[in-house]
């Protein structure tokens, strides 16, 4: 199985208005500006405090992300004489910055904030102390910023494992997911599925805006999954653990038969664990992929069924004396 890479993406900037606008729902940023310098663009995911920038040294200053006003920088600036102050935003401002972030509930100084509003350069307000507010923005701006991969795929968290099933186009991806959920599994998506790159070993799998908990059934059409079985039936996120590739059974391919050489594939140079799942008819699909989301469960909590019983098998084979291959030699009268 090979994943497009031509379907790899990544924001390259948002909007000061969107991350306001989110930034205001999730951690109660307020602006002391107004809607001033919403049309600028955040470019960068990370964060700059300008402490050496106030002190005068600009050399190396990366303006070109958001600034972040703490107590440090506050109380340097406390110690200044208002001229001075005056003159060193000023410095700062000839620079093309995104916005400025003021932590602890301070509120900005007059001359900063009738430079910002000269130079269309929205200050933003936090309640919240400097560590916080820095770890909830970089949380988010890494979401947006984050490498993402569109697959053509069904997602269900099954047992708690985020499974993505994939394979030929009208192979019975949808109906899998459709047969797991009557079953009381939860769908994240269906048909398309945006996997996002959290961290260096993290897939995160969620749906598309308009279409995440709708699917395709071929012959009957489209169906809603939240309103036909409930809000218990969907999840909006799952990360992804397993992949499970549907195929037309192949008589002349391999397939797994003990599972000892577990086989994992890069997505996003993260490795997946990778299961291929020949079709037959009569095959219960939706059972196998039960048993292989609490195969998984067993082999992340350190029991390993294949490697279990090759030690048994090894183990018995070593013992000296009689070896009888059946599992019960004395019945004890029990003929049932």
């Amino acid at each position: 199985m090979k994943i497009e890479e031509k379907n790899i993406f990544r924001k390259d900037k948002i909007s000061i208005r969107y991350f306001f606008n989110q930034a205001s729902k999730e951690f109660g940023l307020t602006s002391f500006t107004e809607e001033i310098g919403f049309d600028r663009f955040i470019t960068q995911p990370n964060l700059h405090r300008p402490g050496l920038a106030l002190a005068g040294f600009v050399k190396l200053f990366t303006y070109d992300r958001i600034q972040i006003f703490g107590n440090t920088e506050i109380s340097y600036l406390n110690g200044i004489p208002v001229e001075k102050r005056k003159r060193i935003f000023e410095k700062i401002f000839d620079f093309d910055i995104p916005c400025i972030v003021i932590t602890n509930g301070v509120k900005p100084y007059p001359e900063l904030l009738k430079l910002a509003i000269q130079k269309q350069i929205p200050i933003f307000g936090s309640k919240l102390d400097t560590t916080k507010n820095s770890y909830l923005i970089v949380d988010f701006l890494d979401d947006i910023f984050a490498t993402k991969l569109s697959v053509h795929s069904s997602f269900v968290d099954v047992y708690g494992v985020g499974m993505l099933f994939v394979g030929k186009s009208g192979i019975g991806k949808s109906e899998v997911a459709l047969d797991l959920v009557e079953r009381g599994h939860r769908l994240v998506a269906d048909d398309v599925v945006i996997l996002t790159k959290k961290g260096e070993s993290i897939l995160m799998g969620a749906g598309t805006a308009l279409g995440s908990h709708f699917m395709e059934i071929r012959g009957i059409g489209i169906i809603d999954i939240r309103s036909m079985f409930g809000v218990r039936a969907i999840r909006y996120q799952k990360r992804l653990e397993v992949i499970v590739e549907l195929e037309v059974w192949d008589p002349e391919q391999a397939y797994t038969r003990t599972g000892l050489d577990s086989t994992k594939i890069p997505i996003m140079n993260v490795d997946i664990p990778y299961i291929k799942l020949p079709i037959v008819p009569g095959k219960n699909v939706t059972v196998v992929a039960e048993v292989i989301a609490l195969n998984y469960l067993l082999k992340h909590y350190g029991y390993d069924a294949a490697q279990v019983l090759t030690n048994n098998i090894q183990k018995k084979m070593q013992e000296s004396g009689d070896f009888d291959i059946t599992n019960v030699n004395y019945f004890e009268h029990d003929f049932e």
